[in-house]
């Protein structure tokens, strides 16, 4: 069972976290190994699982990169520890803003890390325009693995830009 049969939407991803919470506390009382105390030593420990399994799932559809990740491994095209090669041109620009993230920290400028961290959230902005519609209207059979492998780019290329966040201290 994967984490969307878990709580019983469509395979998406893109997840409304108001709606996903709410059933996560249906699932949660449901689910609760103190409900289970008495019963047999299977009954408790499938019920450890499951509210186990509930709670990776709410980490997961809680945190929109994640929800991408976990659907791009469903579907067989993203490993765990899959090295993916970024393309040239994406490499050459935020190659330039690494340089000048270290020229940066080395002044001890903040004013040019504030200036940094607004144009990697632009960046960040424009990688995700190409994919916006099919991440917020992807439909299971619809969706082609065409595009999803364009989903896997953006991933890998924001998952980078995060990590440069990251450095920055943002």
């Amino acid at each position: 069972m994967d984490y969307f049969e878990l709580f019983n939407i469509p395979l998406s991803l893109f997840v409304d976290a108001s709606s996903i919470k709410k059933r996560f506390y249906e699932l949660s009382r449901k689910y609760h190994p103190d409900f289970f105390s008495n019963t047999s030593e299977e009954e408790q420990s499938e019920a450890l699982e499951m509210s186990a399994m509930l709670n990776k799932a709410l980490k997961v559809f809680s945190n929109p990169e994640e929800t991408i990740k976990y659907v791009l491994q469903l579907k067989g095209l993203l490993e765990e520890e899959e090295k993916y090669q970024l393309p040239p041109d994406f490499l050459m620009d935020v190659m330039e803003l690494n340089e000048q993230l270290m020229d940066a920290k080395m002044e001890g400028d903040e004013a040019k890390k504030t200036a940094l961290k607004e144009q990697i959230a632009n960046l960040q902005t424009e990688i995700y325009e190409p994919v916006k519609s099919i991440v917020e209207h992807y439909q299971e059979g619809i969706t082609s693995e065409k595009e999803l492998l364009q989903v896997k780019k953006y991933y890998f290329q924001k998952k980078y830009l995060a990590r440069m966040l990251t450095t920055i201290g943002g």
